[in-house]
């Protein structure tokens, strides 16, 4: 039998492993670090004299304890961040480190992390386990408490849930990315002068009153307004990423992975025509998101 001593070596060598498994699944790094340690709880409280694979064997109580705090974070409700308090964190924050939660969040996937926050606690969980880390179908039944056809159908659905249906042809694609691209680099450095080259001269803006920041205008027109009121948002811009928005190349604004904004973005040639600024959670709850560079199915 496994001492405790034993065990806690195991896990100390496991833990790095487990965190990224529990990031992936909660989005959270604080969240990720008490599931670990509620990890350690169980199984020191559990009878491993059997278990010849630990690693295996700690992925598996990580795997329904990450579905329990999914269970409750649902039952709670939890409503996404008011845009608002966006700006608070902009002006809180200074630069990265390599362990900031924010490093972490991009390092993972930033896009993808928004769109797993759409699926359901099992759906999250199962895709996660099996596309992100390869653990067995048969293993992940256990942890949802269905067959391991159902635990492959839950993945299937959440794969794609996470790869979307695009709505325009690959190279289509491409190009509405190469130019959101370029817009947020713009955005990123204030650079007014690249932001006009991206806009289209009749380009308009719109924003719900949750995207608003102070006094905005609900609908601003033309390259120059758009652009220097873009230039004012680089702390934002920070926490940018092309994502999929209905089907076409759009942006996730989602500090540490949890959304707080999307621009519906349309291209027309190479420049940005039209920009919809939307951070209603009614409204963004109704958005179908997708990683922009996941591969076809």
């Amino acid at each position: 039998m496994i001492s405790q001593a034993e065990l806690a070596e195991q896990l100390d060598r496991a833990r790095s492993h487990l965190r990224a498994v529990a990031f992936r699944m909660l989005g959270s790094v604080d969240e990720a670090e008490d599931a670990v340690q509620e990890v350690w709880l169980r199984a020191s409280r559990a009878d491993a004299s059997a278990v010849a694979n630990v690693t295996g064997w700690l992925t598996t109580i990580l795997g329904r304890v990450c579905l329990d705090m999914l269970r409750a974070r649902r039952r709670r409700g939890e409503e996404l961040t008011e845009v608002g308090e966006l700006d608070q964190l902009v002006d809180r924050e200074g630069p990265s480190g390599p362990e900031d939660e924010a490093a972490l969040a991009d390092a993972v996937g930033l896009a993808l992390l928004v769109v797993l926050d759409t699926l359901g606690p099992a759906e999250r969980v199962a895709f996660v386990l099996h596309d992100l880390f390869a653990v067995p179908f048969d293993e992940i039944a256990a942890i949802v408490d269905r067959s391991p056809a159902a635990a492959k159908k839950l993945a299937s659905r959440a794969r794609h849930r996470v790869r979307g249906g695009a709505a325009a042809p690959a190279a289509e694609l491409a190009r509405q990315r190469e130019v959101v691209e370029a817009f947020l680099a713009a955005s990123r450095t204030g650079d007014l002068g690249a932001l006009l080259a991206v806009l289209a001269p009749d380009v308009v803006r719109r924003a719900d009153r949750a995207a608003l920041r102070g006094g905005a205008e609900a609908e601003v027109r033309g390259a120059r307004r758009v652009a220097e009121e873009t230039a004012t948002n680089a702390g934002r811009a920070r926490f940018a990423r092309p994502a999929l928005v209905n089907g076409a190349v759009g942006v996730v604004v989602a500090p540490r992975g949890r959304l707080q904004l999307v621009l519906a973005v349309a291209v027309e040639g190479d420049r940005i025509a039209a920009i919809d600024a939307i951070g209603d959670p009614a409204r963004l709850r109704q958005l179908r998101l997708a990683v922009v560079d996941a591969a076809p199915p």
